[in-house]
């Protein structure tokens, strides 16, 4: 063999793998084309679920029509929330009436009702974020400031599945309702928070109102009680007299400016528990902060080594009970559901098919959109 012949052997041997990378991306980016092309032309029925209490929830709804009609999208149905008629009811409505993807137009309790109707269902959610924090619109990179860009995300057809909470106040009235969640729920202090929190503040300033409706309370009692969690190996991890300011249990750990749970995410079966304690007054409540501020920076759960007026414990699990010595208030994605001394919770794993900027994979269709 000459030298040139086997230099040409040789760069060939080289660049093969190259070559054939490239032809593989080709046809996998074909073939995502291909799958794209044809969902666009879909029959899919949309229904809105709007909360009209929203600021410029007519303009909204105007705006999703022209969108639609633009789109070439014509089987549209609206659906208003009503003092008596929450986004369940209303995406059971949806649902009944053909609907294959049920839209929450809302904030977070909106958002949280309605995917509580469409969990367990072949049926997609959608989200438009017009509430005040949109913390799971967030949390999955739904377009917060641009109305259209998020009509175009609840249309595209690209979907990811995710957990769903659930709680049950196991001594109220109705203890075998389930209350969904996809976000933070939480007993104690974060509860009696968002319950002070006054709504014309909230629409004034936003998410911070919850900031000055914690300030208000930062001498409430503590709490204690009995924790039970069973751990994803069936484990059993118990908690005797736990005292604590706030029991957060978390599906998304993000919120503005801080991560309450590092290492809760949406897809992983998995709920997060977080005990919350402080001491010693207003210096406790500093040290708790400056826990926070710690974990969000390290990105690990846990507490700073340097504060001693305040603790955080984490622990991940798929299913917990309390039992509280006194009631306290409780509260699920920001919806204050009542006072209670014994709660149990627990998840739903990929329960909920919802649309994201992620766009919908052929070769990962066990956990995307099949339709």
């Amino acid at each position: 063999m000459t030298w040139l012949a086997m230099s040409v052997f040789l760069l060939l041997l080289v660049a093969l793998p190259a070559v054939v990378a490239a032809v593989h991306r080709s046809r996998r980016r074909q073939a995502l084309e291909s799958t794209l092309r044809k969902r666009r032309t879909d029959p899919v029925r949309y229904a809105f679920i709007v909360n009209p209490s929203k600021p410029h929830a007519d303009e909204v709804k105007e705006r999703i029509r022209r969108f639609c009609e633009d789109h070439g999208i014509h089987d549209i149905l609206f659906i208003d929330t009503l003092l008596d008629k929450d986004g369940y009811a209303c995406g059971r409505e949806a649902i009944a009436a053909g609907a294959d993807v049920v839209v929450a137009c809302g904030g977070d309790g909106t958002v949280r009702t309605v995917a509580t109707a469409v969990a367990g269902t072949d049926r997609a959610l959608g989200v438009l974020p017009i509430g005040t924090a949109n913390l799971f619109a967030r949390n999955l990179g739904i377009p917060l400031d641009d109305l259209d860009e998020a009509l175009r995300v609840v249309v595209s057809h690209g979907s990811q599945r995710v957990d769903m909470g659930h709680l049950a106040l196991l001594d109220s009235d109705e203890p075998r309702q389930r209350h969904g969640f996809l976000l933070i729920s939480g007993i104690g202090f974060d509860a009696v928070m968002i319950d002070s929190t006054n709504p014309k503040l909230k629409k004034a300033i936003g998410w911070m109102a919850y900031f000055v409706g914690a300030v208000r309370h930062l001498n409430a009692r503590r709490h204690r009680g009995t924790i039970v969690v069973r751990k994803a190996d069936g484990t059993i991890v118990q908690s005797a007299n736990a005292l604590f300011r706030t029991f957060l249990i978390g599906n998304c750990g993000r919120i503005p400016v801080v991560s309450l749970m590092p290492q809760a995410d949406y897809a992983d079966g998995l709920l997060d528990f977080a005990l919350l304690d402080a001491k010693a007054g207003l210096l406790g409540w500093t040290g708790l902060a400056n826990d926070m501020l710690y974990q969000t920076i390290t990105g690990k759960p846990g507490g700073s080594p340097l504060t001693i007026n305040s603790d955080i414990e984490e622990i991940q699990g798929v299913e917990a009970e309390l039992t509280l010595d006194e009631p306290a208030l409780a509260e699920a994605d920001g919806d204050v559901l009542g006072v209670t001394r014994h709660i149990r919770v627990g998840i739903d794993r990929q329960a909920l098919l919802v649309r994201t900027p992620r766009v919908s994979l052929p070769w990962k269709k066990s956990r995307q959109d099949p339709a």
